[in-house]
């Protein structure tokens, strides 16, 4: 698809845009503005975490998962309804499970497992077989606004996944994520009814816990809102010598007037590990060693990592006329980290490894925004629900590290060694007091889509198109020079197609790309210097969704193309596919009275395709399990008013930590128990609640890899009881 060399800005197009919208409903709008005299209505609001007047889709049966959520510029839309599988968990679950972190929430969604990032503590998703870093989960639509290493759970009313390739739904992730999925976290808003709960806990290992979470609506009506959440965590881990520090506070308001609403958020979250147990890596052709004990820890006692982030964000939609809506939104964040971290590389299978100092310091500032129109028209006996939308991002990155000697120290992961902190003085990059600009990235993109219902609105056809431009630069540690530069832009399209042939089913099929900045070739190569266009992946989509309001039900089958680069006779090109094909099945909501449930199962063929020399061609890709099963209930006891019981048990098959597949990691499986009782003490409910997270204290290798080509492995959390009383004043 070619596109005119206009010289407009995104957000230029998407104002001429609004503008047209704006005039295709000028026969409503006197309509529109009759209703709109007098007194402002009645606001009826249940925990609308945006400034849209639709606020959240409804709660499914059981409370656990909606019956929709945001799909970029599509905005809301209900799951029977889209062409993509979707999967949103609402606040019941994130407070019910105790959950701590995103990761925490997602361990419920058997197409979601969890790893690590290369190099560090962050939580990272793989979804169906491909990433999905912290730096690509979206605050409220927009990208890259939370903290990268970890997100509180408090600060989440939701939490949104979208399975499959979605660049034309989000825009290309700055992470280079979105291949496999995307996640929107949704925050806090203040309901109808006045909230004031207090909750205090603690887990395995002494560390103590401290939450406060108050709502209140005021003005006219009920028509302004505010949320207010804190939280403090401190103390020692279920890990042997691993200690956590958590600060979090967070603002929500919200204001409903004639014709527009307006929300607003500030955020704040310190983040700090002591002696945290790191990945591990295995030498190339060296066996894989046995799980150590789950609780076992092989850090030195002088690493840490710290993290904190102040962020915010603003939003607006307003009622152009009644059948036209368009919104802003806008966002910033200032992060700063600080780690010193060794992590083991193991030589033999009996766990005998070498470790090496190495510290780093990184500032992130981060803008981000978006303008958009949405509007309803019909043209005979089809209806049209056009949308269009532009969106910036802008983030720079300040960077400095240091290296102790790369001979290291020895140690073993059974037997771990205490040293003295070695001088991190060997391999220095920038000043660690004075860190200088080493990265800079800007990414732009403008959006038009057309959902078409016909016959009755039993076929929903949506096709669009997103123009993505990606700038990024990056720059010496030391001299702060310029050592590359890159511009590209690329045309994203997408269809997708809904057919409802009976109320209860809906049958639905898509082609969509997931979107990645392109290489830049370097090293002893001929094209050296040459910028790449943007990665493109291709996926094709069919599936079916079940409802028949008290149970729900989705089956897909999906495949998934995946470019990447090498070298070639000298050439650095675009040689290489990995295909991640497979079947994925969920079922939710209460199929007997007292009885929920939430599982499914997820079925993976993840193939290197085309490899440099053909050298592991045909073989798995690292860290991608070819079953995932997940099955979770809440039972409602008989008899016993305000008692709950549950439990959760999750499966991973094998999958390796090598390209050349000589390094398998065992499958592992896991049982988790709860239960919660709803008590009244002194006039005031008061929530109990327990749990019981792998419950045997099963030692395990959890996850392998997370960065492409790596397969460093991650130990999976030891027994860990966890318990709180949430009192509601």
């Amino acid at each position: 698809m070619n596109t005119p060399n206009l010289k407009l800005s995104p957000f230029a197009v998407a104002a001429i845009l609004m503008a047209a919208a704006s005039a295709a409903g000028a026969q409503s709008q006197t309509a529109a503005a009759d209703t709109s005299e007098g007194k402002i209505p009645t606001v009826v609001i249940s925990a609308s975490a945006d400034a849209s007047a639709d606020g959240l889709t409804r709660d499914y049966a059981g409370g656990q998962v909606a019956r929709g959520g945001r799909l970029g510029l599509l905005g809301n839309v209900d799951m029977m309804d889209t062409p993509f599988n979707t999967l949103n968990f609402t606040q019941a679950v994130i407070q019910d499970q105790q959950a701590r972190s995103v990761a925490d929430v997602l361990q419920n969604d058997p197409s979601v497992r969890v790893a690590r990032g290369f190099g560090n503590y962050q939580e990272l998703y793989v979804i169906r077989g491909f990433p999905v870093n912290s730096d690509d989960l979206a605050y409220n639509g927009l990208f890259g606004l939370l903290p990268r290493q970890f997100v509180a759970s408090e600060l989440l009313e939701r939490v949104e996944v979208l399975r499959g390739a979605n660049s034309f739904i989000n825009g290309a992730a700055p992470g280079g994520g979105g291949v496999g999925g995307s996640i929107n976290l949704l925050p806090k808003r203040a309901s109808n009814n006045p909230l004031t709960q207090l909750t205090v806990g603690v887990d395995s290992g002494g560390q103590g816990y401290g939450a406060v979470d108050i709502g209140r609506r005021f003005g006219e009506n009920g028509n302004t809102g505010i949320r207010v959440n804190a939280v403090r965590r401190d103390g020692d881990t279920p890990i042997d010598g691993e200690k956590r520090e958590l600060s979090v506070a967070s603002v929500g308001l919200d204001f409903q007037g004639r014709g527009f609403r307006l929300s607003a958020d500030v955020g704040y979250q310190n983040h700090n590990l002591q002696g945290a147990r790191p990945s591990v890596t295995v030498s190339q052709g060296v066996a894989l060693p046995s799980a150590p004990d789950s609780d076992g820890n092989w850090a030195q006692k002088w690493t840490h990592s710290k993290e904190r982030d102040t962020f915010g964000t603003l939003r607006g939609e307003i009622d152009v006329a009644r059948d036209t809506v368009a919104w802003a939104a806008m966002g910033a964040r200032s992060g700063d980290e600080s780690n010193i971290i060794a992590e083991p590389t193991v030589g033999s299978a009996g766990g005998a490894a070498s470790m090496y100092r190495f510290d780093n310091v990184r500032h992130d500032s981060v803008r981000t925004g978006e303008i958009g129109v949405r509007t309803r028209l019909r043209t005979g006996a089809i209806g049209h629900s056009l949308s269009a939308t532009a969106s910036g991002f802008w983030t720079e990155s300040r960077n400095a590290y240091a290296f102790s000697n790369f001979a290291g120290f020895a140690t073993n992961i059974f037997n771990p060694v205490d040293v003295a902190a070695p001088a991190a003085d060997f391999f220095i990059g920038g000043s660690m007091s004075d860190p200088k600009l080493t990265s800079k990235s800007i990414l732009s993109s403008y959006a038009l889509a057309d959902t078409l219902s016909m016959l009755d609105d039993k076929v929903l056809l949506t096709v669009g198109v997103r123009r993505q431009n990606i700038k990024s630069d990056s720059y010496d540690y030391n001299s702060g020079v310029s050592l590359s530069h890159y511009d590209q832009s690329k045309n994203t399209p997408m269809a997708g197609i809904v057919y409802r042939p009976v109320k209860a089913v809906s049958l639905y099929a898509n082609y969509t790309e997931g979107l990645q900045q392109g290489a830049v070739a370097s090293g002893d190569v001929d094209n050296i210097g040459q910028a790449f266009a943007p990665y493109v992946s291709k996926q094709k989509e069919i599936g079916v969704k079940y409802d028949v309001g008290t149970v729900g039900a989705s089956a897909a089958v999906f495949s998934t193309k995946q470019p990447s680069a090498y070298v070639q006779n000298r050439i650095f090109g675009v040689f290489g596919e990995q295909r991640n094909r497979g079947l994925e099945m969920t079922v939710f909501g209460v199929p007997t009275r007292g009885l929920r449930v939430l599982g499914g199962l997820t079925l993976l063929d993840a193939e290197q395709r085309v490899t440099a020399g053909g050298v592991n061609q045909g073989n798995d890709v690292i860290g991608v399990p070819k079953t995932q099963a997940n099955i979770g209930a809440e039972w409602d006891v008989p008899g016993v008013r305000g008692l709950n019981l549950n439990a959760r048990a999750l499966y991973t098959s094998s999958q390796y930590a090598d390209g050349a597949n000589r390094q398998e990691l065992a499958s592992w499986s896991r049982l988790d128990i709860g239960a919660s009782y709803v008590a009244t003490i002194a006039d005031r409910k008061v929530t109990f609640r327990a749990r019981i997270d792998n419950v045997a204290d099963k030692s395990y290798w959890a996850s392998a890899g997370g960065y492409p080509g790596s397969g460093y492995l991650v130990l999976g959390s030891p027994r860990t009881a966890v318990l709180s009383a949430t009192v509601d004043f």
